[in-house]
């Protein structure tokens, strides 16, 4: 457990008291009453999550609490495992509404519109700040709904200019079940959207360390619905994946996936697409959508850590000294650092650059869904005529 990190116009916590009750108090405790407008929290899938999510709307009556379960968390103190960890705003820099969406499957523009319409009329009746260029969008969804890219492709239509960031909620890589929590429950098959309007300067990045090779993968056989590739290159996925990264079907495991995924090249930039696993029929299944007739080009990694500086630091340069970066890590990246011996050099960079966040199933940048990337926003300081009135 962790004493108060106080910062102007937002408070920070984390807590790893299993008891859910003790956990939500203790988050309170933390963050204070005072102007407390909204809560975001990220935590394990370890704790029970029915009391947790009871607790959570017990103690933080009367205030928007939105959140989602991890794969890990980003924490004031860097990388935390078993953790809750939540950020809390004050109402008096930022206007924020939030909304569910239940029904994934179904969700068509329509639905978007009203969302995001009825978001923005809470967030002008504020009169805080104009929406244009002083509003942002976080995106929680469930990260085994397999439907990331046809929500978030349907949402950012509806936001137009306004940019979003987000996570697929995770469940410390167990694969079986994630949530995002919204109005005192966690919920399985849905998402919640949460629109900031702020006075503050800010600034929503994104950034992945990964390069591409050689080896080109053409799919051949797929189904998007699921996520599976069952060929590449006309035989059997893992068959062909295998020979490209240089091992031994039965070598492929997790540590090989981080290392070196495929990526797919769009508009001159290319964006990793990352291996789950590998089914017994040697089809493989993705974390993001993969349709057949695409081409996949196999990555390798430069430095995790230099390219999520030198976003964070040219945000920093725009905005000014941090107030707060919220930042959804995939937890492939965090594997890897741990494979690679950098973790603690990384965990301790976050917690220099005031990084709160988790470790996610997939990561979310306007409109798009995407694999091994750091994506979030830097929030600047208020000056000090906007802190004293």
């Amino acid at each position: 457990m962790r004493l108060t990190t106080t910062l102007p116009a937002v408070r920070v916590a984390s807590c790893d008291a299993r008891d859910p009750m003790l956990a939500a108090t203790t988050l309170a405790s933390q963050l204070g009453r005072d102007h407390l407008g909204c809560v975001l929290f990220f935590c394990s899938a370890e704790y029970d999550l029915g009391r947790l999510g009871i607790a959570m709307q017990h103690v933080f009556t009367g205030v928007q609490v939105t959140g989602c379960t991890s794969a890990g968390e980003i924490t004031p103190d860097g990388y935390g495992r078993g953790f809750i960890t939540a950020i809390g705003f004050d109402s008096r820099f930022f206007s924020i509404d939030c909304a569910l969406i239940r029904e994934l499957d179904q969700f068509q523009l329509q639905d978007a519109q009203e969302v995001i319409d009825g978001l923005l009329s809470s967030c002008r009746d504020a009169r805080l700040a104009p929406i244009k260029g002083n509003t942002f969008a976080i995106t929680l969804l469930d990260g085994l709904s397999s439907r990331e890219e046809l929500v978030l492709a349907t949402l950012n239509s509806a936001l137009g200019t306004i940019p979003q960031f987000g996570g697929s909620a995770g469940d410390d890589e167990k694969l079986a079940n994630t949530h995002v929590y919204h109005n005192g429950e966690f919920h399985t098959g849905a998402a919640t959207v949460m629109l900031v309007n702020t006075t503050l300067d800010f600034r929503v990045f994104s950034t992945h360390h990964m390069v591409p090779e050689d080896q080109k993968l053409v799919v051949t056989k797929a189904d998007a619905e699921s996520r599976t590739v069952y060929e590449l290159n006309a035989e059997p996925a893992a068959d062909a994946y295998a020979r490209a990264m240089g091992v031994a079907v039965e070598d492929l495991n997790r540590e090989v996936f981080a290392l070196r995924p495929l990526g797919v090249r769009i508009g001159g930039h290319y964006f990793v697409r990352s291996v789950q696993r590998v089914n017994p029929d040697r089809s493989m299944t993705f974390y993001c959508a993969v349709e057949t007739g695409i081409v996949m080009t196999s990555m390798s990694p430069q430095s995790l850590l230099e390219s999520v500086r030198k976003q964070i630091e040219a945000s920093e340069r725009v905005v000014g000294a941090p107030l707060v970066t919220i930042g959804c890590d995939c937890f492939l990246r965090r594997l890897e650092a741990e494979l690679t011996g950098v973790a603690d050099e990384v965990s301790d960079f976050l917690r220099h650059h005031r990084v709160i966040g988790f470790n996610t199933y997939g990561e979310q940048f306007n409109g798009m869904h995407i694999n091994q990337t750091f994506t979030g926003v830097v929030i600047g300081q208020p000056d000090a005529s906007s802190e004293t009135s």
